[in-house]
């Protein structure tokens, strides 16, 4: 048998995979509709990310390969969200324009058949989620070079949003441009925070180019399609959204650069297993008083995985505490923590208790 005879029966066998693939996509399609009919019935939400993380980790346990567990993800996080569209297309709020890293993070994590809507700022994308005009919103909370989002941690204060997922997104900064070409570039847009992330890069490649602030990695990637002298530092998503051309791939002076993301709506989760739960607290100014708040978690062996203090606009010299622990507000050692820091506490605020991402 020739080489082009064997090709052949290969992709007959894929081509007949294929279909018993699509026929069993339409099968849980229906399921899916059944699946929403109760739902309405019952009066159950549609979006169930404790329910999610599980399936990911159900089909990701009994996979012998070779097809990768990332992949898995990826392809499962797509079914789930056509199978939810069919169900109740999820409305989603992000930072926009399309195709800043807040758009990608959102897509990332519900798949391309939500209801995406763009908006330009974070107290925004809480409006939109407080007057139930979206489901859910998706805002930064941290990068792994340059820290907090200190306007996202402010937004906290005054809302009663709970957190309902975190996303974990890989940042890559490519150096973008409409002619492809480095002796064009007269100047470079980007959002502070990704600027701030390239600056040993730019200085060591682009001394003598100005570098200049825009709303977002987004906007820059809009501004060097417009204009030949301009090049923008965003993502690769960006490049194929605006048709740029790459100059430099992979310029963030820090190769383990990473970007974590909130899910904010109104929905308290149940647990998951692998869960986190965030809250915020103010303390009274006294000697020890941190030391005496914090204690007890050491005390009932619950982990704090971060601590970040903010001062409290509203009172001079006053700080507000934001702190993330790994467990779920029901845990035994969560519960008697959070009583015994209320206690001690001028205010507490649980954030929400939502699954970790990996």
């Amino acid at each position: 048998m020739t080489d082009k005879a064997v090709l052949g029966l290969f992709r007959e066998k894929i081509d007949q995979i294929d279909t018993e693939i699509l026929g069993l996509l339409n099968k849980r399609a229906e399921l899916a509709i059944g699946v929403a009919e109760t739902k309405v019935k019952n009066g159950m939400d549609f979006y169930v990310p404790e329910r999610e993380l599980n399936i990911y980790e159900r089909l990701t346990a009994i996979n012998k390969g070779p097809f990768p567990n990332e992949a898995i993800r990826s392809v499962f996080r797509e079914i789930i969200s056509a199978s939810l569209s069919l169900e109740q297309p999820i409305k989603i709020a992000y930072l926009g324009p399309k195709a800043t890293f807040t758009h990608l993070a959102s897509i990332h994590h519900f798949g391309r058949s939500a209801n995406f809507r763009q908006k330009r700022n974070i107290p925004e994308i809480f409006d939109e989620v407080e007057r139930d005009r979206v489901n859910y919103g998706v805002v930064p909370i941290e990068n792994s070079t340059e820290g907090v989002v200190n306007n996202t941690l402010d937004m906290f204060v005054d809302s009663n949003l709970k957190i309902c997922a975190e996303i974990l997104l890989e940042v890559s900064h490519h150096l973008l441009s409409i002619t492809g070409k480095m002796e064009n570039v007269e100047k470079v847009y980007s959002h502070p925070q990704a600027i701030a992330q390239c600056r040993d890069w730019l200085e060591n490649n682009l001394p003598n180019i100005p570098v200049l602030d825009v709303a977002s990695t987004a906007v820059a990637a809009q501004n060097a399609a417009d204009d030949p002298s301009v090049a923008a530092i965003a993502s690769e998503f960006a490049a194929t959204l605006y048709n740029l051309k790459t100059l430099k791939r992979k310029i963030e002076d820090n190769i383990n650069n990473f970007t974590r993301f909130l899910v904010i709506g109104k929905k308290e989760l149940e647990k998951s297993g692998r869960d986190r739960t965030s809250i915020m607290f103010s303390i009274k100014d006294a000697v020890g008083a941190l030391y005496k708040i914090l204690e007890p978690f050491a005390r009932n062996d619950v982990n704090l995985t971060k601590i970040e203090s903010r001062p409290l606009k509203k009172k001079a010299w006053q700080y507000i505490f934001f702190l993330d622990m790994e467990g779920h507000v029901s845990d035994d050692g969560v519960k008697k923590t959070l009583k015994e820091l209320d206690n001690n506490s001028v205010f507490l605020k649980v954030l929400g208790s939502y699954p970790r991402s990996r």
